[in-house]
């Protein structure tokens, strides 16, 4: 059952009832209910899924390789690769900063760009708004959403990391940037912190992507465009002639997480990264905001 079959029986239900009761006006859904009817058909889908294990996958497919070659040449390739054979700790982290580039926006614009656009291409946006589900806190929901999955990405990439490095590498203590040696427990809490660095790096381009669902019906389309946007923002933070637009490009903290393997731990970075992703989350919300509540829904 779809989300919008979900709403439509709930609110029918509860139309039926008052009608029975002769008194009772139509009570939309609680917004728990219908957060949780949202997170549970979106991580329920086979895509979703396949998202999650194909994130999954990156890490196991470097361990392998470094399992299975012969020497890794230092220096080369992502950081911490060459470390991977003395710590299988280190394929969390070299997995994670592997997908950041590419991975990790793709699949966050797959989800968000599907947002809302998904709902109006399978015809099921109107019935969620009749149901009455209202459009502000569809919006938020779906949003919501859209974080849920900002979170499970990059911890699935950092626990898949963790179990496969486990499994075919030694697991020790771990020398930080700092020079600092720490034991394997406090070293993962590092790994799920860079993870949870990730999520938040994530947020301003979920946002971009529920705004650009807004404005079409086609989720290809929106979808298409946050993964463009995520790779042009990089593509701009690489050149030293728009040094200027640096700290406003939405991407430009994606790789400040090395504080976090210092001792001790530096903040800066984390709260620059979360100050400039609030902006966003602002910016486009608002804007999202506008288009659809003022949208003729047709579908």
């Amino acid at each position: 059952m779809s989300l919008s079959d979900e709403v439509s029986a709930r609110g029918s239900g509860t139309a039926a009832s008052s009608g029975r009761e002769g008194s009772a006006p139509r009570q939309r859904p609680s917004s728990w209910w219908f957060l949780g009817s949202e997170l549970k058909q979106l991580f329920r889908r086979r895509r979703t899924q396949a998202l999650l294990l194909a994130l999954a996958a990156i890490p196991v497919m470097i361990a392998v390789v470094v399992r299975v070659s012969t020497a890794v040449p230092p220096g080369r390739g992502p950081a911490f690769l060459d470390r991977i054979t003395q710590n299988g700790l280190f394929v969390g982290v070299t997995a994670l900063i592997v997908a950041v580039p590419l991975f990790l926006p793709l699949t966050i614009g797959v989800v968000a760009g599907d947002t809302i656009a998904g709902e109006a291409g399978h015809g099921t946006l109107r019935y969620l708004l009749a149901a009455p589900a209202g459009r502000v806190r569809l919006l938020l929901v779906k949003y919501v959403g859209a974080v849920a999955f900002c979170v499970a990405a990059p911890l699935a990439v950092a626990l898949a990391g963790a179990g496969i490095g486990a499994a075919l590498f030694p697991v020790g203590p771990v020398t930080l940037l700092s020079g600092d040696v720490v034991e394997p427990g406090e070293a993962l809490s590092r790994m799920l912190l860079i993870a949870a660095y990730q999520t938040v790096s994530l947020l301003g381009l979920s946002a971009i992507g529920l705004f650009l669902s807004t404005l079409t019906d086609v989720p290809v389309g929106a979808m298409a465009a946050t993964i463009v946007l995520s790779v042009a923002s990089q593509v701009l933070d690489q050149l030293p002639q728009l040094e200027w637009l640096h700290p406003w490009l939405f991407s430009h903290y994606w790789f400040g997480f090395a504080d976090l393997l210092r001792q001790p731990i530096g903040w800066e970075s984390f709260s620059s990264n979360a100050l400039l992703q609030a902006g966003y989350i602002a910016v486009f919300g608002a804007l999202a905001y506008g288009r659809f509540v003022s949208k003729d829904v047709l579908s």
